[in-house]
């Protein structure tokens, strides 16, 4: 919680401050008992500026808190929980990027980001944030539908046969889909996504991979799903998608029936 004033006092909705902002960044798959957990700060007209991975989410935190306390956001930060509760960072990158929903540079929106510039995260205000948050979910979905479905990192996929070429097929329908959405990826965007998931020595991998090989519950429905029914929705190439989200289900399947190896 980023609360520069006593908890409660906020003004909600974009108004004149002080202002209570709350950091949501869990899981998707937690998100229904995460909003129980802030519905009591929420209530006390607390803004919340979700961090989570994908689009959907914000339907769900608008139709539940109103879309005036919901602002947009998304991370950069390549983390993973252990089994323990130990929190591994894979690189010094820790970037938060933010902003009103309708473009505004509003009172509310500067007051957070000037909270942020406060601690040692990289923040920036976004121009925006909903362009921001469909570049990431075309580059996300991507590398999540590969490294799951391949089981590798991108330097493994790029040395196997078809490897790039199916890389390249989900980057190209996750544009479409986009598009199709009304959020042309920008040309920057695209070049940068395509060099970080056609790089022939990429250690990286999705988050989700690690998730998966760790036997924990992996966000299939609210980023390779959602892609996939957009690209059925607007009669775009689904292969990669479809096979990677079988797969991912599957998976789930087994978790959930407790027939994982180990």
């Amino acid at each position: 919680l980023l609360s520069p004033s006593p908890l409660g006092e906020g003004r909600g909705e974009g108004g004149e401050g002080p202002y209570d902002f709350i950091l949501f960044t869990c899981k998707a798959y937690d998100l229904d008992s995460a909003m129980d957990a802030i519905a009591p700060a929420m209530q006390g007209g607390a803004t919340v500026v979700p961090m989570l991975n994908g689009i959907s989410h914000l339907e769900r935190l608008d139709a539940r808190f109103g879309k005036g306390n919901v602002l947009g956001g998304t991370c950069q930060i390549n983390a993973t929980l252990r089994k323990d509760g130990t929190v591994i960072h894979g690189d010094p990158l820790q970037k938060m990027i933010f902003g009103e929903r309708d473009r505004t540079k509003s009172a509310r929106a500067q007051a957070f980001a000037a909270a942020v510039a406060s601690s040692k995260i990289d923040g920036q205000l976004s121009e925006d944030i909903e362009q921001d948050l469909w570049e990431k979910v075309v580059f996300l979905c991507a590398l999540a539908a590969t490294t799951t479905l391949f089981r590798g990192n991108v330097r493994e996929i790029m040395a196997a046969p078809g490897g790039r070429e199916a890389m390249e097929r989900v980057l190209a329908v996750n544009v479409e889909i986009a598009k199709a959405e009304g959020h042309t990826p920008r040309d920057v965007a695209i070049d940068r996504a395509r060099q970080r998931l056609t790089d022939p020595e990429g250690l990286w991998s999705a988050s989700m991979l690690r998730d998966l090989e760790g036997g924990g519950q992996v966000e299939a429905d609210h980023v390779v799903g959602y892609m996939l029914a957009l690209a059925r929705k607007h009669q775009l190439d689904d292969t990669i998608l479809s096979l990677a989200y079988t797969h991912l289900k599957a998976f789930e399947a087994r978790r959930t029936a407790k027939r994982l190896p180990g």
